[in-house]
């Protein structure tokens, strides 16, 4: 059986990788133990061990698939990679994140939004506001 300790850490790894912006205790505290009831809740109801782990793991994860840190970080890389050096996207990403939220507000995000076709619109707008800034910043 998995612990709090374990969706703890698995959740704070994804946040550190995908979403730094978003690692906050409270966060991390309740999506964890929400996932350990909905673990134990499976395996009460009759699911094997892999099952309610996936359950566990849908709560733990819902809404985090889409990464607006990781959007931004494969511009960057594919759009930009003359002008920014790898070692500095993260940094530089996380100055981007409240610069480019006008643009993701427009945008109905959701786990799977990259698989869609208006992310090539966001995909666009987004490397038009990074330009600019990077312009703006004599970068």
């Amino acid at each position: 059986m998995r612990d709090l300790s374990y969706y703890k850490l698995s959740l704070t790894d994804f946040l550190q990788k995908s979403h730094p912006n978003l690692i906050d205790e409270a966060f991390i505290n309740a999506r964890a133990a929400l996932a350990v009831e909905t673990y134990e809740d499976a395996i009460k109801n009759g699911y094997n061990h892999i099952e309610a782990g996936e359950q566990a793991s849908q709560v733990l994860f819902d809404g985090l698939h889409f990464s607006k840190f990781d959007t931004l970080v494969n511009i960057l890389q594919n759009e930009f990679s003359g002008i920014v050096p790898e070692e500095k996207i993260k940094e530089l990403v996380m100055k981007l994140l409240p610069e480019c939220e006008e643009v993701f507000s427009k945008y109905p995000l959701f786990d799977d939004f990259d698989y869609e076709s208006a992310f090539n619109n966001l995909y666009t707008e987004l490397t038009g506001t990074v330009a600019i800034y990077l312009d703006h910043h004599a970068i």
